[in-house]
């Protein structure tokens, strides 16, 4: 199991190994991996606070969606690197969140990004509301 660590500043940590499979031909990670990292910091973030998105989804039937990306590559990995995906709550509302995520190799920043997120309902595909236990939750891990 991976250990992820969350900082009193509400930043959460996730690791990243990069594998062949994530580089191009020049052996550089593709651009579109960098979502994927941060995607999987994100799930694991709110695994941490203790809420699985399948079970959001089939009990709550709420879902978190991307509704915007801004990103900045500002130095390649390569393969074999050692990342971690440093991930922080910029701003919360009853039906979004906007993330700061910076994807970091030996304390230099490589990639960062601004990604807002909205909480929709499953079946109507419409913005909700976060039940309120979740948002303080949320509230709460922010700092």
């Amino acid at each position: 199991m991976i250990n992820a660590a969350k900082a009193e500043s509400g930043e959460f940590y996730w690791p990243v190994r990069i594998y062949y499979e994530d580089t191009d031909a020049a052996g550089i990670v593709y651009h579109a991996n960098y979502l994927n990292f941060m995607e999987r910091a994100r799930t694991e973030w709110l695994r941490h606070l203790g809420y699985e998105q399948d079970r959001l989804a089939a009990s709550l039937g709420i879902v978190f969606v991307v509704r915007k990306i801004t990103i900045d590559y500002i130095r390649p990995a390569r393969f074999n690197d050692e990342l971690t995906v440093i991930s922080s709550v910029q701003r919360l509302g009853r039906a979004s969140l906007e993330f700061a995520q910076n994807v970091v190799a030996n304390s230099t920043v490589l990639s960062r990004a601004r990604i807002k997120l909205g909480c929709i309902d499953s079946n109507t595909l419409r913005p909700r509301a976060m039940p309120v236990d979740i948002y303080s939750e949320i509230a709460n891990a922010a700092g």
